[in-house]
C-alpha cells in the first residue's frame, strides 16, 4: 500500500485521468473530491462491495426462479 500525506487543496493523480483532491479535514473526517472521466465509476467501498454481492446473488438465480 502506498501511503501519502496531503494537505487541503493538494491532490494525487491515479493513472492519467483520475485526480483525488483533499477538500477539507475536520477531526477524523476527510472530504475528498474526485475528478474522473464519466466512463470511470467511483463508489464508496461499502457500496461497491454491496453491488458486487448483489451481482453474485443475481448470477445464482435460475431462469425457473424468475416469475413470468
Amino acid at each position: 500500500m502506498l501511503v501519502l500525506t496531503r494537505k487541503v487543496n493538494q491532490s494525487i493523480i491515479i493513472g492519467d485521468d483520475v485526480e483525488v483532491v483533499v477538500l477539507e479535514v475536520r477531526g477524523e473526517q476527510v472530504r475528498l473530491g474526485i475528478r474522473a472521466p464519466k466512463d470511470v465509476t467511483v463508489h464508496r467501498k461499502e457500496i461497491y462491495e454491496q453491488i458486487q454481492e448483489e451481482n453474485r446473488q443475481a448470477a445464482k438465480t435460475r431462469t425457473e426462479d424468475v416469475p413470468e
